[in-house]
């Protein structure tokens, strides 16, 4: 029984730990957003040909050294290129120029090429489509397990299933600012897979403890 307890007070203490870290982290340095959502410039370079990835990637990692780089092939034929980082001097843009021009032959001036500014797209904004269905699916699954469940009253299962449901996503979230994954599109998926498995584990759970309500009704009844 103390080794019991031992081990509950230790599990208690890991997760308020964690979350405190993750309060800290996030108060700190905040979320890393993936580059995607961050504040970004790009310039977009029209090379009349189709071309691999790949050639431009390694072309972009001699311009652009150890920054984050995204490229994305744009327009209906796919000749055309978007090439978005960080920040780019105007230094590195005329060598990306320069190198292109020598890779594909093509004519591009930096007088003709503009850096345009993106704006960071802020974190509601990302989780804002989901909110709605999550909310549904909640509340759907909360109403299920009140009635499956109304022998282990429902009202402390309700409210004890949410408790868990939140907890586990204040964990994740703590994990995710401390390890400093990034935010972006596996964080989603993220978060719904822990949120399928939490379900699954107050299910299994509440099925146990009810079985064992069951059990302990019919050895009273032969009583």
């Amino acid at each position: 029984m103390k080794q019991f307890i031992k081990s509950k007070q230790l599990k208690i203490t890991l997760i308020v730990l964690v979350i405190i870290a993750g309060i800290v982290m996030i108060a700190v340095k905040g979320f890393n957003f993936d580059l995607k959502y961050q504040d970004t410039q790009k310039v977009e370079l029209y090379l009349q040909t189709q071309f691999n990835i790949s050639d431009i990637k390694q072309i972009t990692n001699e311009v652009f050294g150890n920054q984050k780089v995204m490229i994305q092939k744009v327009e209906v034929f796919e000749d055309s290129v978007s090439i978005t980082t960080n920040t780019i001097s105007d230094e590195q843009k005329n060598n990306l120029i320069t190198k292109i021009n020598e890779k594909y032959g093509t004519k591009i001036t930096a007088e003709d090429t503009k850096i345009e500014n993106v704006a960071h797209t802020r974190g509601r904004d990302i989780v804002k489509p989901y909110i709605l269905p999550f909310a549904i699916a909640t509340l759907i699954t909360l109403v299920y397990l009140g009635i499956r469940y109304h022998k282990l009253k429902a009202s402390k299962v309700v409210l004890k299933s949410i408790g868990l449901m939140l907890l586990t996503q204040i964990i994740l979230f703590s994990v995710i600012a401390i390890t400093r994954i990034p935010i972006g599109r596996l964080t989603i998926p993220m978060v719904i897979l822990v949120y399928l498995l939490t379900l699954f584990g107050i299910a299994n759970k509440y099925e146990k403890n009810l079985q064992e309500r069951n059990i302990e009704e019919k050895k009273n009844k032969k009583n």
